[in-house]
């Protein structure tokens, strides 16, 4: 039997765990962001980290693969998301070791580990699997636009990479502790790791966005919420597409605009400018009115993690009476969330 496998994302049992988490040679924290949200969000799947020289560190403790197998770990876990999400050759000798120690590779990246022929030769050899997670499942459907029942929050931004994910899932563990039925739905390959299931919408074809977002997020009872994690912008010319299919196929009564105060230019494309939150809030609802005409704006969620907690304070109050909006940092909490929360669920 070939233990070889490309994971359609969309199955929670098929992940195994708990994970050593791999930091690779990364010099940067930005590039250990996959380590970084695994250790934050699911630190019980978490036994230690290993490296071929990285300079930065989630603090777990080290171990070797044979080590962390002891330990009771079932897998490696490829916590880096570099530039282009290519699997560095300097890296797999490690991803041999860890097979031979008895460990299954997981991956986010965009090159597929079982396309590395050293790899899928050891894996077939000794009955491991190499488990890709951005592989959409098979035979999604065109987006329909048919209204579902249940309740739906996605996290929207003003700009990529500045806390849609953290805010997703802080919101979806405030629902569960105020007794609410909710599911955190992922959407991008970190998610899906801290979740175990979802669908990477950044793997899916174009046409098949809107559909995709439809399956993650399917009919449920009146009262429950998916608090859908999002992706994008729908002001990055580069990553655009994959924010309004994500949008028109998940269909939210709520959204919450995600935004980092001091981020002037979007990433990567230093001659684009970051809109404005009341930009980003009217574009959202107008787009989002195509699916659902009843959709509004729960709030705004600040990435303040470059502020001290005064300044990050003043900021927020001054802001959520400037829009008339609750605006909390997710990572803080505090009585400024909490009215976050009020908002989305009312």
């Amino acid at each position: 039997m070939n233990a070889i496998t490309s994971l359609p994302s969309d199955a929670a049992t098929q992940l195994p765990h708990p994970y050593l988490l791999f930091l690779g040679d990364t010099a940067e924290p930005g590039f250990a962001k996959t380590a970084f949200g695994v250790r934050d969000w699911a630190a019980d799947k978490c036994v230690g980290e290993f490296s071929v020289g990285a300079t930065v560190t989630t603090g777990l403790p080290v171990m070797t693969p044979e080590e962390a197998y002891a330990a009771g770990a079932r897998a490696v876990l490829i916590g880096v998301a570099n530039q282009g999400g290519l699997i560095a050759p300097s890296w797999i000798a490690s991803f041999i070791e860890a097979l031979e120690a008895g460990l299954d590779v997981i991956s986010g990246l965009h090159n597929r580990l079982v396309d590395v022929p050293e790899l899928a030769a050891t894996a077939e050899r000794l009955g491991r699997r190499l488990i890709d997670i951005r592989v959409p499942p098979a035979g999604l459907p065109v987006g329909s636009g048919r209204k579902r029942t249940g309740k739906r929050l996605l996290a929207v931004g003003t700009d990529c990479a500045l806390g849609k994910k953290y805010t997703a899932l802080a919101l979806a563990a405030a629902f569960a502790e105020r007794g609410v039925d909710v599911n955190f739905r992922a959407t991008g390959q970190t998610g899906i790791m801290i979740a175990g299931g979802g669908i990477p919408m950044d793997a899916v074809v174009s046409d098949f966005e809107a559909g995709a977002a439809e399956v993650l997020s399917p009919d449920a009872a009146a009262d429950h919420w998916d608090v859908i994690e999002g992706q994008g912008s729908l002001f990055h010319p580069a990553y655009a597409a994959v924010s309004l299919g994500l949008l028109h196929g998940s269909q939210p009564d709520v959204i919450v605009v995600c935004h980092q105060p001091g981020r002037e230019t979007m990433l990567g494309l230093p001659d684009y400018a970051v809109p404005s939150i009341e930009e980003t809030i009217e574009l959202n609802l107008r787009m989002g009115r195509r699916t659902n005409p009843a959709i509004r704006c729960g709030g705004i969620a600040f990435n303040t993690s470059g502020m001290d907690a005064a300044e990050a304070e003043a900021l927020m109050e001054a802001e959520s009476k400037r829009l008339g909006l609750p605006v909390a940092d997710p990572i803080r909490r505090g009585r400024a969330f909490e009215a976050l929360v009020d908002s989305c669920l009312k």
